[in-house]
């Protein structure tokens, strides 16, 4: 191969590289909420972001406007690389200390609650844009009052679940299992899911009632879960979609993927992982390594007209 086309062939490449970098520069982005039991945010939504039924949702709305409810899977920390005790501050809890969702962190007690009693409980979490990380769920002790602010003091120190995320969700949805401990009345749990390829942290949080239950141990009547808040449907979802501002940035949440679909690893997926700077330095070496090579390659052409 001639010296011009070696000095083509590489010089493409390094631009390839800058491309690529640029092109997948920016956060990659996973997105969901707890559905069950329904996270406040993802009840209000259910609701109608435009016409909510219960009080507390129609007084999210008055204080905060609709565009939460339609950005129902984003209440997020970009940075939280596990520091969420440090980030959020007692009090803000339910928004991640984010202003858009103070509403959420509204102490009262009539948020819709899912009846729910002690022992093993299935939990589904709907997820717009999988990825590998860790949920946590915690629930607050029997002291907790739901008319005061919710601080991490209220939260039991010990999980009721703690399940690795993969970077599929076959049908939309994490599924996994959790025990709930002996409660009576209100009590609230609180998710933490925790990206591994990312310092991403999202957090919800579920209100429960453990009075609605038949017999402590036993499954929710079918009186008490025919008065459980929904969750909003696939259709509410999809329907919602134009009005939603959270952008995915094509990691398993295009409305025109499917569900569940595989989901970049930060190794392609360019943003907070360390993927980014490898990918521009490596750019910047091969760039480098083509401009060395052409001015060796002038001297030596120099040297032979001298001679």
């Amino acid at each position: 191969m001639s010296f011009k086309r070696s000095a083509l062939s590489v010089g493409v490449l390094g631009a390839a590289f800058l491309a690529v970098a640029a092109s997948t520069a920016g956060t990659a982005s996973a997105h969901g909420t707890m559905t069950n039991p329904v996270s406040r945010v993802a009840a209000c939504y259910a609701e109608g972001p435009e016409n909510p039924k219960s009080q507390v949702c129609k007084d999210l709305v008055a204080l905060s406007g609709t565009q939460p409810l339609y950005d129902w899977n984003e209440v997020n920390i970009a940075n939280a690389d596990g520091h969420h005790q440090a980030l959020i501050p007692d009090g803000k809890l339910c928004s991640a200390n984010r202003d858009k969702y103070k509403a959420l962190d509204l102490p009262r007690a009539d948020w819709p609650a899912t009846p729910v009693s002690s022992g093993s409980f299935n939990f589904k979490f709907r997820v717009t844009a999988p990825h590998q990380g860790n949920q946590t769920v915690y629930i607050t002790k029997q002291s907790w009052d739901p008319t005061k602010p919710l601080k991490w003091s209220d939260l039991e120190p010990t999980p009721v679940a703690v399940v690795p995320t993969s970077r599929t969700a076959a049908d939309g949805y994490y599924n996994y299992t959790g025990t709930l401990p002996q409660r009576t009345g209100r009590q609230l749990l609180y998710t933490v899911w925790q990206r591994t390829d990312s310092p991403e942290a999202f957090y919800s949080c579920s209100d429960v009632d453990f009075g609605k239950a038949a017999t402590a141990g036993q499954p929710v009547s079918a009186l008490a879960a025919a008065d459980a808040p929904a969750a909003p449907s696939e259709q509410q979802i999809t329907a919602g979609q134009s009005k939603s501002t959270v952008s995915h940035n094509g990691h398993g949440g295009n409305a025109n993927e499917p569900a569940g679909a595989v989901v970049p690893t930060a190794n392609a997926a360019v943003g907070t992982s360390a993927t980014g700077p490898l990918l521009l330095s490596g750019a910047a070496a091969i760039s480098v390594g083509w401009a060395g090579m052409v001015l060796r390659r002038r001297r030596i052409e120099a040297v032979r007209r001298d001679a």
